[in-house]
């Protein structure tokens, strides 16, 4: 059987002021799209203004997807971003 997944895009300008719009729209559309054993993928490319928000926003998508027994996957996410997860030590929570 292949593992399905769903993927799901983060805005270019993820900064405080759009975190909370941002979590409440994607993390029940990620929760709600996946079924126990799946995978879902937050694609990071897009981001490029952004602030340690966007980690919360990812955090919580990551509740909303393991809540459902499934998994997370992170792609794309810029380096200066990558730095900030080590910084605040959760880079292995945004994989």
């Amino acid at each position: 059987m292949t593992a399905q997944h769903t993927s799901v895009v983060l805005p270019a300008v993820l900064m405080q002021a759009q975190a909370q719009a941002v979590t409440n729209e994607l993390a029940p559309l990620l929760s709600a799209c996946v079924s126990e054993g799946e995978e879902a993928v937050l694609d990071a490319s897009a981001l490029s203004q952004f602030d340690s928000s966007a980690l919360a926003v990812i955090l919580a998508c990551r509740r909303a997807v393991l809540a459902r027994g499934a998994h997370l996957r992170v792609t794309g996410l810029p380096a200066r971003a990558q730095a900030l997860a080590k910084v605040y030590g959760l880079s292995a929570l945004i994989p």
